[in-house]
């Protein structure tokens, strides 16, 4: 994918995550016009096809106010994985996040009539990159003299440890918020048994898993990879879209854990206290259209 790329949009009402899957109904016109474009593609080049999602940051109608201030400016490709023509002219669709994206410029015209955009492509921190923050709390401690540079054995030797705390210090943050997240389940089902209906309502925000075997299937689903967690715990948790927002836009996955261990604690709280989620400002609103 080029930079400077120009990728159709879909605003939503939350944000979607690289490896989350997503399945929308698609009943408005322009949406409905995207998709058959999609399929073109996917017929003519062979590829399955995708668009971005972005999150609405002001109001519920995008067309009210000039989109690039509607829309927050992170945003994650949704890739088509199965397309259901339905008998109204709608669609059903299944797909799954792909590359996460910045919007440089959003496009309106007549022809598409469906938002456009420019964007660039994030990448997602290197490894070496994360170890160097872990670094920087073993090395160049504030207040310390500088030592002299080390003899090469003596770097190969520092370069070893750096690494060796650095994985430590992932392994630390993947139990910890593995450990928090199967808690807030617990106590997210808990609540829902208690009230007797749903904390969260279809087309607001994904609904955490219910019981502590889907949220076990969940993280046998991600296995050892930390970035594939942090993103199941950014999609499935009921937190504001501000903060999921903050999650997304974050390139480092030990970043993204270590904030998702603070807001896990925070919803916890809670949940364990007085019984409350935050509730999306969507339940507040009059009659809107998701797409």
């Amino acid at each position: 994918m080029q930079a400077g790329a120009v990728i159709p949009l879909f605003p939503l009402g939350t944000p979607l995550f690289p490896g989350v899957v997503l399945p929308l109904r698609i009943f408005e016109p322009r949406y409905r016009r995207l998709m058959r474009d999609l399929l073109v593609q996917r017929a003519e080049e062979r590829t399955p096809g995708f668009f971005g999602v972005v999150a609405i940051r002001q109001g519920w109608e995008v067309e009210r106010v000039a989109p690039a201030e509607a829309l927050y400016d992170i945003g994650c490709t949704a890739r088509l994985q199965s397309v259901r023509p339905l008998s109204d002219g709608g669609f059903h669709i299944s797909t799954v996040g792909g590359d996460r994206f910045r919007l440089l410029d959003v496009l309106v015209a007549d022809d598409p009539p469906y938002l456009q955009a420019e964007v660039e492509w994030l990448a997602e921190e290197e490894a070496a990159e994360e170890a160097a923050g872990d670094a920087e709390g073993i090395v160049g401690l504030p207040g310390e003299v500088p030592l002299a540079p080390p003899d090469e054995a003596a770097a190969a030797g520092l370069d070893e440890l750096v690494d060796s705390v650095a994985r430590g210090s992932m392994d630390v943050l993947v139990r910890n918020v593995g450990d928090l997240f199967a808690r807030y389940v617990a106590a997210v089902g808990a609540l829902r048994v208690g009230d007797g209906e749903e904390v969260a309502e279809a087309g607001d925000r994904p609904v955490p898993p219910s019981s502590d075997a889907e949220s076990a299937a969940l993280m046998a689903a991600v296995g050892d990879d930390p970035t594939a967690l942090s993103y199941l715990v950014a999609s499935a948790a009921l937190l504001t879209t501000e903060d999921r927002q903050a999650l997304l836009a974050e390139s480092a996955t030990r970043r993204r854990l270590a904030t998702e261990s603070r807001l896990l604690r925070r919803e916890l709280t809670l949940l364990e206290t007085i019984g409350a989620v935050p509730a999306p400002l969507q339940r507040f609103a009059g009659p809107t259209s998701v797409n």
